[in-house]
């Protein structure tokens, strides 16, 4: 692990595919039966950034990070996002402050919002709005909202979806069974056959000065992404969605980019199913010539490649079909040995929890 106590001066563009057997991996409120959010032009599954986002800030809250956008119970009452800030306001004091002065002004802000994002893991990654009540004497001085380095594109599918109406039906049947005893049952139970969602996301090396991300915080996503699939798809409709690949480039110079590098991995048609006929991860073949390419062409600009990818999912390489060792051996070919980190997520993960939980 490198020095992980400075805030983040390399830009970093990440690349991350799970996919969903016979689940509802981001329904839609606004229609129907909150039914999937599908394309109705390319019949992908569409993800929002938000549900990943939702995912991830889960994850931080059990490893025991505080998290700013979330609900908790704090000794029976409910704790607001506001009570977290006036928190953050009672430990620094302001009588120490001269609040007239400029120079002062931006002293008292700075320590209350390191004091604020040291509690607050989620807003030094996806930045929020701040809840401060008007009527402080301090709001005045206290900025509206931070913008997170860290932003994720919408995911979509790599192929167009189907619906399993078999599923529907047999939940229906089963429903009305039970319905006779229960009084009634909501029959609305949409999901996708299979989706292997993408991902694009970013960590801007600008952004981070002010939320205050940490090279300690970027290397948390490298297990925090692939845990946060694991274990927070356990509701009815989100079972059995799983993480297949998740890379993180890193690069050498701020304000540089290749930029939709997740569209460089395509399906490889002469080893995937045809479209409707994919159910499950074996089905199909990620093929990553273009993306291995691109990285090649550019490797004077990497600093490294932190990868993990899951043990049934195939790649496809130069004409040669094989498992995750494929694809870490293009890359390493692509930008050196020394340059791919082969990321070991559960023996990793400890060194990225809170000082006093770390084994």
């Amino acid at each position: 692990m490198t020095d992980t106590t400075d805030t983040v001066t390399n830009r970093s563009e990440i690349v991350f595919l799970y996919d969903a057997v016979d689940a509802n991996p981001n329904g839609n409120p606004l229609s129907s039966a909150n039914r999937p959010r599908i394309d109705p032009q390319t019949q992908q599954a569409i993800v929002t950034d938000v549900r990943l986002k939702r995912y991830l800030r889960d994850q931080l809250d059990d490893d025991g990070h505080g998290v700013y956008i979330r609900n908790v119970q704090e000794e029976g009452e409910q704790y607001t996002r506001a009570d977290l800030l006036e928190d953050r306001l009672k430990a620094v004091d302001p009588d120490d402050y001269d609040l007239d002065d400029d120079a002062s002004a931006e002293q008292f802000r700075e320590d209350v919002f390191g004091e604020y994002l040291a509690e607050s893991a989620d807003v030094r990654y996806f930045g929020a709005t701040m809840s401060v009540d008007a009527d402080d004497e301090y709001a005045t001085h206290l900025p509206g909202h931070f913008t997170g380095p860290v932003q994720f594109s919408p995911g979509k599918s790599m192929h167009a979806v189907n619906e399993n109406e078999e599923y529907d039906s047999l939940t229906s049947v089963i429903a009305t069974q039970e319905g006779k005893e229960q009084g009634g049952f909501d029959l609305d139970d949409h999901r996708i056959q299979y989706g292997l969602v993408r991902f694009h996301g970013l960590v801007d090396e600008h952004g981070a000065t002010d939320t205050k991300l940490t090279t300690a915080d970027v290397e948390r996503l490298d297990t925090l992404c692939w845990r946060a699939l694991k274990n927070q798809t356990i509701s009815r409709s989100k079972v059995g969605q799983e993480p297949r690949l998740y890379c993180r480039v890193e690069y050498v110079e701020g304000s540089f980019h290749l930029g939709g590098l997740d569209k460089d991995l395509a399906l490889d048609a002469d080893e995937s199913k045809a479209d409707e006929e994919l159910r499950n991860v074996r089905d199909l073949a990620v093929e990553t010539d273009a993306f291995v390419g691109r990285l090649a062409d550019a490797s004077e600009q990497i600093e490294r490649v932190r990868v993990v990818a899951s043990d049934v999912l195939r790649f496809t390489h130069d004409g040669e079909l094989g498992g995750p060792d494929l694809f870490y051996d293009a890359l390493r070919e692509a930008v050196g040995d020394d340059a791919v980190d082969v990321v070991d997520v559960y023996e990793e993960y400890p060194e990225t929890l809170p000082a006093d939980d770390a084994t």
